[in-house]
């Protein structure tokens, strides 16, 4: 019917009904209301000029009947009944003073609403500007970002490709450099033995040779001497020269054959540095970064660049969004209806003081009447006494009988008058809160207004055509009204994409592409890695042929365990020492002693120094002969290794670069499809979010006009419809009341 209303397709005599009977009851509401409003004046009119003519109980005679006492008493039952339901009317007037104070309150609420609402939307206003610069602030950091990874490629990508290439080099670079430690120790290994075989060789010479001097002086000496004739002196010298054959060298200096050829051949591939050799190997894999980062200096310049263009291009998107344009409109609507707002609320104060006086007379007459009868009330049944006759009543129950009727009185006079205000209020409250109020909440009302042609006869949706120029497009009151309620944003809620297509201008794989196009000059050489050349490849198998393995390294621990004379030369020399201070003075006992000296001498000068040179072959053997375990096959699993491994970089290293540089590259336009995606997202959905302006709305409509306007109108009409509508029966039986309270001026001749 609105629709119709609006369009002018309206046809009273046929569509009436229809309003009638949407308007059923609010139409017989009102007009018991105007019944209510004729009749009592009337009915008042006519009740007064009967009782003018001593008629409709205005005689002042009351007749003695058999059953007065229960009349008396079912009046005074339903006097109390309606004393109780004078509570309800009290409530009622307290309902009307409320809603009265409502409206007083209304203007200074819009007000501070309405103020509150203005500020909200001008901050929605101030804060786009805001939130584009954050967007653009936000691609300085994902920028920054990329720029700090492009800087770093060396250590990004060529870090990636080094620990791509370790697991297979590095492993096999340690072998070998184990291996030439192993060459290193074993050509110290071999000069130690060589030089102690050397000592040990030229000292077991001179041991044997020193020995048997002494051996010889001694047996000179035992034999030459006249003192081993006679006994005990000839068991001593017996018993000397039985033990001179164990005075002798114990080695045999032809089972220790020199290793001159061995070291030889082991000095000849010393004298290339493989050590070095094994060190460049670790160092090409140690410049893959450096190289990776030294030829890629103008791709990465150019891909810079590129970034800095996509820079400029959302720059460019962001302030060719027409939100602002929307905006500017959405801003003029609002500073005009705050001049209007303003402009009319003088006005709407100076209605609001005609409004709260009128209420406050309304409630004020049916606070009076209410009065009349409570105090009629209360007199009567105080001041009433069953002794005394009609016409010698007390003067308090004849005053309760006087506010009974002045009350009835008050009420003719006034309660039509306010029936008056309560149909107006009611008609005006109850069709807003069932045409507007509802409506709005359950959005009725905005399907209405999205009616097409409905507003405009040439527009088929008035709010595309109001916002976008363009009324064929599907935009809704409704659905505006459930996105900003949502908090979307003002793209996606207006649909500015039928303006400008931000996905479009913010192509995401157009602008990535331009990166992926540049990093795809990214050109990474490093084929030639070479872990280790053809002479280091060569001196490794000489070391195997070396002769090193051919040794016969138990033989030379077998005679390396021997001592170097046949028995400790100490507990011979001091044996021979004891038994010599056996022999009587003269010269055999200093000659003997002389030959103690000399054997303690050759201990200590010959036998302690090739103990030594012993001790030190051994632990050179040692050395050798744990090197030299299983030489051949450790050195030709450590040249397989090398050669895996050279075939690894020759044939694989080129995929690894490209792989890994993709990777990179998926990295860094990773940034910015992330970034891109983001913009999207906040621009169409998130940026100056339209809550604010439903916010707005919800205020005016459900707060203001619903909320303080009717509302309180409601409130009113139905507390002062009910204290008027309890009025009726109140009015009835405060007449019929009078008559028991009242003085009478003639009575019937009442008997005891």
């Amino acid at each position: 019917m609105i629709r119709e209303i609006l369009q002018r397709n309206f046809d009273f005599s046929v569509d009436s009904k229809e309003i009638a009977y949407y308007e059923i009851g609010i139409l017989i509401c009102t007009i018991l209301g105007l019944l209510f409003i004729i009749l009592m004046p009337l009915v008042g009119y006519f009740f007064c000029m009967c009782r003018c003519c001593n008629k409709c109980g205005g005689e002042m005679h009351q007749r003695q009947k058999q059953n007065e006492s229960c009349r008396r008493k079912g009046f005074a039952l339903s006097l109390l009944v309606i004393c109780l339901l004078m509570r309800q009317v009290d409530l009622g007037i307290m309902y009307g003073f409320v809603a009265n104070h409502q409206v007083r309150t209304l203007i200074k609420r819009t007000e501070n609403l309405t103020e509150s609402n203005y500020r909200d939307l001008q901050t929605f206003l101030n804060e786009t500007p805001k939130q584009i610069d954050y967007i653009l602030a936000q691609y300085t950091n994902t920028k920054n970002k990329a720029f700090s990874d492009l800087d770093d490629v060396d250590n990004l990508l060529g870090g990636r490709i080094k620990d791509q290439v370790k697991p297979k080099v590095i492993p096999v670079l340690d072998d070998m450099k184990a291996m030439v430690t192993a060459i290193r120790q074993s050509r110290d290994a071999l000069e130690s033995m060589n030089d102690s075989l050397k000592n040990i060789s030229d000292g077991s010479t001179q041991l044997s040779t020193d020995l048997t001097d002494v051996k010889n002086s001694v047996e000179n000496s035992l034999q030459n001497s006249n003192d081993c004739a006679s006994e005990p002196t000839k068991d001593i010298c017996d018993n000397i020269r039985s033990e001179l054959s164990n005075l002798g060298s114990n080695l045999d200096a032809n089972q220790l054959p020199s290793v001159d050829d061995q070291l030889n051949k082991v000095n000849d591939i010393c004298k290339t540095d493989l050590e070095s050799l094994v060190n460049k190997g670790y160092t090409s894999i140690d410049e893959i970064p450096g190289k990776v980062g030294n030829q890629t200096v103008d791709v990465i310049t150019d891909v810079k660049k590129v970034l800095d263009s996509i820079s400029s291009t959302i720059k460019n998107v962001s302030q060719s969004i027409p939100i602002e344009e929307v905006l500017s409109q959405v801003s003029r609507y609002i500073n005009d209806s705050k001049d209007y707002f303003h402009r009319e609320l003088p006005k709407l104060e100076e209605y609001d003081s005609y409004w709260w006086l009128g209420g406050l007379i309304v409630c004020f007459l049916l606070t009076l009447i209410v009065t009349f009868f409570f105090l009629g009330l209360l007199c009567g049944v105080c001041g009433y006494s069953k002794h005394a006759t009609p016409t010698r009543r007390g003067c308090v129950s004849n005053t309760g009988g006087i506010f009974l009727m002045a009350g009835v009185g008050f009420s003719f006079l006034f309660c039509w008058i306010l029936m008056i205000l309560v149909v107006l209020t009611f008609v005006i409250g109850a069709n807003v809160e069932k045409l507007v109020c509802e409506p709005y909440a359950n959005k009725q009302l905005l399907q209405v207004l999205d009616t097409p042609h409905l507003l405009r006869k040439d527009w088929r949706f008035f709010l595309s055509g109001l916002m976008l120029n363009n009324p064929n497009i599907n935009l809704t009151f409704e659905q505006v009204y459930s996105d900003c309620k949502k908090g979307r944003g003002v793209y996606a809620t207006f649909q500015l994409e039928h303006v400008f297509n931000i996905s479009e201008n913010l192509n995401i794989e157009k602008n990535t592409g331009k990166i992926m196009k540049e990093l795809e000059n990214l050109n990474v050489n490093i084929d030639n890695i070479e872990l280790f050349n053809q002479t280091g490849r060569e001196n490794l198998e000489n070391f195997v042929n070396s002769g090193i393995e051919g040794i016969d390294y138990p033989q030379y621990l077998k005679e390396a365990e021997k001592s170097p004379t046949k028995v400790d030369l100490l507990v011979f020399a001091s044996s021979l020492e004891e038994k010599t201070d056996k022999l009587p003075d003269g010269n055999l006992k200093q000659d003997l002693k002389r030959d103690v000296q000399r054997i303690k001498t050759i201990h200590q000068q010959q036998v302690l120094p090739m103990q030594q040179s012993l001790n030190t072959l051994k632990q050179s053997v040692r050395i050798l002969e744990h090197t030299s375990k299983k030489l051949s096959e450790r050195v030709n699993k450590i040249i397989m290794s090398l050669d895996s491994a050279q075939n690894f970089l020759t044939s694989n290293v080129s995929s690894i670069v490209t792989e890994e540089t993709k990777k990179f590259g998926k990295t860094i336009v990773g940034y910015f499809a992330h970034y891109l995606e983001w913009v999207l997202y906040a621009i169409t959905e998130e940026m100056t979010s339209c809550k604010p302006v439903v916010t707005a709305m919800d205020s005016a409509v459900s707060g203001v006009l619903c909320g303080y306007a009717a509302d309180p109108l409601n409130l009113f009409w139905f507390g002062i419809g009910q204290a008027t509508a309890l009025l009726l029966p109140a009015v009835i039986f405060a007449v019929k009341l009078a008559k028991y309270y009242r003085r009478m001026d003639s009575e019937d001749i009442y008997d005891e």
